[in-house]
């Protein structure tokens, strides 16, 4: 997919507008789950989740190879959408995000902080997709998938830094989206010639990766009715699932239930803020704690952007409704 002096490439370019976030093993968290415990601190970005990295290489490369593009275009429950919106400032081009309808209204503001025009249509990110790419063609706009090879590199580079740092992890729990960040570790890890053990994290209710990798063909699901709408993806993408299969070491899914008591074991044992996506990987390791029992593991903090209402329901005690 990349060889590592692409890596390092990419590595220049996030570094141009962000320092490297920081990976820190939380003594609480040992406590409380039997084991290190590294969080790999992606919430700590300019827009608050590990995205901009990938929106950064590929709007630079864009600049540079096409400079004949006047306007950017792409899906997004949010994270994806703040990247390009932040990265399109950087390189003066117009950026223009769908969102299906009753999207995160704060992930909404947060990308037209940015400088994004925000469209709304469907009823998921699913219905948003398609959506977007016909705006794309009227407008004469790229469409930037969710999935590519330059947004894999360019969010690749928090994988780098977590292996320098930690050279000897037995495990990396990561969420999976559409795919970018797990595909981006496991090239990582395989580069690097670690051994790391790579488990992503899906919700019972968004579930397609995890079913098309039981069944070894792609399935999409009729809903993806999750409170951690980061993840909430209806279809694999064909690229990422078989990224995926060749290095995963296997794919567990998390309830909404699990999801928020990590949001709340997160707050309590490091004072970070979660989203319900940036806890998926902290709710694999707590149910499957008993498995990794003295070993030194990492989880990925994607994102911290929940909404407000959301929060306060999950600190409360609760769940939120998708």
């Amino acid at each position: 997919m990349f060889s590592l002096n692409e890596l390092e490439h990419a590595s220049t370019i996030v570094y141009a507008a962000m320092p490297p976030t920081p990976q820190y093993a939380w003594p609480l968290l040992a406590e409380a789950l039997g084991c290190t415990v590294w969080v790999k601190h992606e919430n700590h970005t300019p827009i608050g989740a590990f995205k901009i990295r990938g929106g950064l290489v590929y709007c630079d490369r864009m600049a540079r190879e096409r400079p004949q593009i006047t306007g950017i275009v792409g899906a997004s429950r949010g994270n994806h959408g703040q990247s390009l919106a932040y990265a399109g400032q950087r390189i003066g081009l117009p950026v223009t995000i769908v969102v299906p309808h009753g999207n995160s209204p704060e992930k909404n503001a947060a990308m037209r902080g940015f400088g994004a025009s925000i469209v709304e249509i469907g009823r998921d990110f699913d219905e948003a997709l398609p959506n977007a790419r016909s705006i794309a063609a009227e407008i004469g706009g790229e469409f930037v998938p969710s999935f590519h090879r330059e947004l894999v590199c360019g969010v690749a580079t928090y994988a780098s830094e977590l292996l320098y740092a930690v050279p000897n992890l037995d495990a990396i729990y990561v969420p999976i989206g559409l795919g970018s960040g797990i595909c981006g570790v496991l090239r990582t890890r395989d580069l690097l010639g670690r051994r790391t053990q790579v488990v992503g994290v899906v919700s019972t209710e968004a579930e397609a990766y995890a079913l098309s990798l039981d069944a070894g063909r792609a399935i999409a699901t009729d809903s993806a009715a999750t409170f951690a709408d980061g993840i909430a993806v209806r279809a694999p993408d064909a690229e990422a699932l078989e990224l995926i299969r060749a290095g995963v070491d296997r794919v567990i899914r998390v309830t909404d239930a699990e999801v928020a008591d990590a949001i709340r074991l997160m707050w309590r044992t490091t004072h970070n803020a979660a989203e319900g996506a940036g806890a998926a990987a902290l709710a694999g390791l707590m149910q499957e704690r008993g498995r990794m029992q003295g070993r030194e593991v990492a989880v990925v903090l994607c994102g911290q952007n929940i909404d407000t209402g959301k929060l306060a329901t999950v600190l409360g005690g609760g769940v939120p409704t998708p």
